[in-house]
Parts: C-alpha cells; structure tokens; sequence
C-alpha cells in the first residue's frame, strides 16, 4: 500500500505528535521532540535525518530536509534541483499546546515521467511563507494560525503543452472549536489571493491567458473526529511500504475507520474570482465576479452534495459568435444542482467488509459500497434552479429528476420552466430567421410553448413539466404524450 507522496509531506510538516515536553528548552527535550516527529514517518526516512530538532533560546527549531524524503525516489521519474531545508520554531506552552511560527521560501525546478506520459520539466517558487499559530499535538494539528505568501510561480512543459501560473501573494486565517459531539472539531478558514495570472499554450490550440484581480475563498468542516483521523493517517504512513496489509492490520484498521465514521457532519467551501478575464487568439471574455460553491450536509443516511456557480456582468467578444447572434450571449448566469439522499451510512457498513489484505472480495465489496450509496440504486438529482438573462431572454429552470444508477432509460421528472418577456424572445429569434431559415423552427416551437403556458402574478410564463417513468409528459396538467 504506496502512500501518496504529496500527503505524506503535508502530514509530516505539521505532525507534531506529542505534548509530554517540559516547558524549560533542552537538548533532552530536543531529541525527545525529535523522536516522536519520526515516528509519523517510514523507518527508512527518518534514519536518514529527514527531521532534526534542536534548542534555539526559548524554544526549539525543527528543521525539515525535503531532499532526503525525496532521495530514493528513482531519478528517471523524478528529479529535483534547488531544494533546500525548511525550518520552524515551536515554543512549548503550559497548556500542552504548542505555539508555532516559520519563515521560509521556495525555488526549485526539475521534472517527472508518470508512465505512458510525456517527460514534464517544472518550475516552483514562494518568495516567501509566513506563518504562527497555536498547534494541538492532541490532534497533530492547528487550532488557530494566520498564514501568508510573497510571491507564488509555477510552471510546466512538456513537449505539447505549456502551463504557468503566478499570483502576487496570499493571506489566509485558519480558526477552530469543539464540535457538538465529545472528541469531534470543527475548521474554517478563509483568505484571498491577488493579482492571479494563468498562461496556457499548446499544439492543439491558440495560447490562453486568465486574470483575476483577486480571488477570495472560505471553507468549513464540522464534526470532524480530527484525533482518529491523525491516528489513521499515522497508521498508512507505518504501513507506506507494504504491498499489502496482514491480516490482523486490515482488521485494525477497519476498526480504526468504524471508529472514526462518518469523518464530518458537514463541508462547505466558496471560491469568488473578482474581475475575471480570458483573452485568446479566439475572443476574449469575462465576469465582474464568478462564484463557485460546494456543500455536503445532512444525516448520513439521508446526505446532500451541492454545487453552485454563478457568474456577474459577464462579457464575451469573438470573431466566432457573428454580431446578430451577439444579444443571445447572457450577462448572468447561475447553475445549481445537487445530488441528494445518499446514504453514507449504509455505504460505510459495504466499504467496511472489503478485505484491506488483497482478499478476493475487495472489489465486490466496494462495488457494493457504490450500489448502497444510492439507496435500492436509486439516484435523485437536484436542480434547485439553473438561470440565464441576457437583452432578449429572461429565463429559469428548477426540478428534480430521480433515476437508476444501472441504466439511464428509467427516469422520471418533475421541473418548473419560468421565462420573463417572451414574445421578446420569439421576436429576436423570428429576426434572425431572415437570415437562417433553420431557426424558423426554434421559433415555432417556441410559440408553441407560449400556448401552453400559465401567466405568473409577476408576469412571467410558467410550465409546470412532469415526466412519469412510462414516458407520458405532462405540462401545466395536459397530458402531452401517453404512456410508451
């Protein structure tokens, strides 16, 4: 079982795992603090002095050696120039915690082969990271903490493609509680990044540019069991070299994994780019501001995921949308859906029963545990509302639409159709139908529509659209089409 590299890093960066230290500075407690920063790491790793700690004044320096963490890995896939040690400082309090501060930065380049893949040259620097907070060796992580960086560059090549990106810096604040249940937590954070910029060119299609003045973010988990979850994370970094798990271990750590379920009561995460702009060879294009929003909440037998994205004054100008056309292009826009009812609890009883050894029942098990997600493999998806408005057309769509997960012929749905100024609409389209006799068709159908609609009090034109599962249609309660 090969632990992912990248979250290893991360978790060893921040592991300090035990608050049985004195609060005088010593050499003893130096190597004690040493010790148990090693043991979240394979044996072969920390033999190498990939963690060393020493008294620094008032309180200890832990130094980090990324390129002994990184030494056995094979050179023909990946290779690495210009790292250097990190460094932080941790003062021991009297409350067990510890508190944490670090300034370093970054400059490194080099390249990696993933197999089947071309070779990918790379480049990554941070002017500078800063942080200080207050971190809790209960849960091997931070309670609290301000962050930010200098500078940020990144860039990729390959023999087709090139990507960079930069921004000008970032600021982020890290916050927690208890949660409601005894030895759960709850994060937030929130931050925002300024002066984005993002390049993209390659064989196939014209170089790209993307800019954001600014993008703002917050995210939320609650209920997280945050000292089991270290306690399994620890237990895949001791096991990171195993082909596959003994017999006894697969059974611990399904217990470790009961025990810890169901991992949160709830996630949200918000991402606001401000002032976006694309700008091609194509066209260019933008928004005033763009939202993208995702949310996992309720029981866990009755679980909601959510996504939301809704983009302001948005503008687009190209050769490609011919200038009579230009009106249909809509100024905001918004989508919501979600998929509702998922039932994480019975998908947590079917994944428990896979067999973490390599047993023959791992894959049916987890096949299984996909079915039972869905409870009796029926899928319910959402649309709470999906919007357009640009100078002809106002329009709005909302409804649920249930399903099988086994087949995409058995459905049924119920939505609700709202446009405002229709005949507007009818009227542009009947304007462009002088020049494409195509749309005449689209214009029909949308004078038919007209006929069938309910007048809201507001004015606007509503179909209230139902479609049973023996394929009969209804709108505002006329049967349409029969059964099949």
């Amino acid at each position: 079982m090969r632990l992912n590299l990248i979250a290893a890093t991360s978790t060893i960066a921040i592991a300090l795992a035990s608050s049985a230290y004195a609060v005088d500075i010593n050499q003893v407690g130096a190597k004690q603090l040493e010790e148990s920063l090693t043991k979240v790491v394979p044996e072969s790793v920390a033999k190498d002095g990939f963690v060393t700690v020493k008294p620094a004044g008032t309180r200890y320096e832990i130094i980090y050696d990324f390129a002994k963490l990184l030494k056995k890995i094979e050179p023909g896939t990946f290779a690495i120039t210009g790292l250097t040690p990190w460094s932080m400082f941790a003062t021991p309090l009297e409350t067990g915690l510890w508190s944490m501060e670090g300034n370093n930065s970054l400059n490194v380049s080099g390249n990696f082969k993933a197999p089947g893949q071309p070779k990918t040259d790379f480049t990554y620097a941070i002017d500078a990271f800063l942080f200080s907070g207050v971190f809790d060796p209960a849960i091997s992580y931070f309670r609290s903490g301000d962050f930010s960086t200098k500078a940020v560059n990144f860039s990729s090549k390959t023999e087709a493609e090139e990507v960079s990106a930069s921004f000008d810096g970032m600021k982020y604040k890290l916050t927690s509680s208890e949660g409601a249940t005894a030895g759960t937590a709850n994060f937030a954070t929130s931050g925002s990044a300024s002066g984005f910029l993002e390049k993209i060119s390659s064989r196939e299609v014209p170089p790209v540019e993307i800019r954001a003045d600014a993008i703002d973010f917050a995210a939320a988990v609650n209920g997280l069991p945050a000292s089991k979850v270290r306690d399994i994370i620890m237990f895949a970094v001791d096991h990171a070299d195993d082909k596959k798990l003994a017999v006894a271990d697969s059974d611990k750590l399904k217990g470790m994994l009961r025990e810890a379920f169901p991992l949160l009561t709830s996630f949200n995460e918000t991402i606001d780019f401000n002032n976006l702009t694309v700008s091609s060879a194509a066209g260019n294009g933008g928004a005033k501001n763009v939202n993208y929003a995702i949310t996992l909440d309720g029981p866990t037998d009755a679980t909601r995921f959510g996504v939301g994205v809704t983009a302001e004054q948005i503008s687009f100008a190209s050769a490609i949308v011919p200038a009579a056309y230009s009106a249909f292009v809509p100024h905001e826009f918004q989508l919501q859906f979600a998929i509702a009812d998922m039932d994480f609890a019975a998908f947590g009883d079917e994944f428990l029963k896979v067999d973490f050894s390599g047993g023959t029942s791992s894959e049916d098990s987890g096949k299984k545990a996909a079915e039972r997600l869905f409870k009796g493999g029926e899928l319910v998806m959402d649309f709470p509302k999906i919007s357009a408005v640009s100078g002809v057309y106002d329009a709005e769509f909302s409804g649920q639409v249930r399903g099988r997960i086994d087949t995409s012929k058995d459905y049924s749905m119920d939505a609700t159709v709202l446009a405002r100024d229709l005949d507007k609409t009818i009227a542009a389209v009947q304007e462009l139908a002088k020049t494409n006799a195509d749309l005449n068709q689209v214009s029909f159908g949308l004078m038919m529509a007209k006929g069938f609609a309910k007048t809201d009090p507001d004015g606007r034109q509503r179909w209230d659209i139902s479609v049973a599962r023996n394929g009969s249609v209804t709108i505002n309660g006329q049967v349409i089409k029969g059964a099949d």
